[in-house]
C-alpha cells in the first residue's frame, strides 16, 4: 500500500497553484492595465495622381491639376464597452484614392491582443454591445498600435466601405469589445 504524506500533498497542491498562476498571468497579462502605449501619428499624405505631359490634344495649362486634400468620408465617437474608451474614429479618403481609418484622441485600457476592426455590427450601449462584433462581417485592420493617441490603419485596396457601419477596439483573446463607434457617412 502506498502512503502519501501530508507534506507530499501540500507540495503537489503548491505546484498546481503555481502552474495555474503562471498560466493565468500569461493569459490575462494584468500588468498591461498599468502600462500605457501612446502613439502620435500624423494623418498620412499620399501623392495626388500626377498628370501626364502636355500633348497637342491637351495644352500645358491643363496638365497641373489642383492637388486634392484628404477628405473624411465617415466618422463616429467611441463609446465604452468592457473598458472605458473614448476618442474619434474617421474614415479618410487620401488624394491617391486609398482609404485610412484614423483614431484620434484614443483613450482606452491596454490589454492582450487588441485589434482594430471595421464591422457591419450595430453599436449597442453597455454589456449588450460587448460581444456583437464577431457575429457578422468584420475586417481586421491589425493590432492596436497603442491604447492612447492618434493612429492610422490603411484599408486594403478594394474594401467596399458600404458593407461596414462601425469600428471596434476588439480584444481577440477574450472575444470582447473594449469600445466601439458607429460610422456616420459625411
Amino acid at each position: 500500500m502506498v502512503t502519501v504524506s501530508r507534506r507530499g500533498i501540500t507540495m503537489g497542491v503548491v505546484a498546481v497553484v503555481l502552474v495555474g498562476l503562471g498560466v493565468g498571468l500569461v493569459w490575462f497579462q494584468p500588468w498591461k492595465l498599468f502600462v500605457d502605449e501612446t502613439v502620435r501619428e500624423d494623418l498620412p499624405t499620399a501623392a495626388a495622381p500626377t498628370a501626364s505631359a502636355a500633348s497637342p490634344q491637351r495644352p500645358a495649362a491643363s496638365v497641373a491639376p489642383t492637388p486634392a486634400a484628404p477628405r473624411t468620408v465617415a466618422s463616429g465617437e467611441l463609446i465604452s464597452h468592457e473598458h472605458t474608451t473614448s476618442g474619434t474614429v474617421k474614415l479618410v479618403r487620401l488624394p491617391d484614392g486609398t482609404h485610412t481609418l484614423r483614431l484620434e484622441n484614443l483613450d482606452t485600457s491596454n490589454g492582450p491582443d487588441l485589434r482594430v476592426w471595421l464591422t457591419d455590427a450595430p453599436v449597442k450601449q453597455g454589456e449588450a454591445g460587448w460581444h456583437v462584433f464577431d457575429d457578422g462581417r468584420y475586417l481586421s485592420l491589425g493590432k492596436l498600435k497603442g491604447n492612447k493617441g492618434d493612429q492610422n490603419y490603411a484599408l486594403p485596396e478594394g474594401t467596399d466601405l458600404t458593407k461596414y457601419t462601425s469600428v471596434s477596439i476588439w480584444c481577440d483573446r477574450f472575444d470582447v469589445s473594449f469600445g466601439a463607434a458607429e460610422l456616420t457617412r459625411i
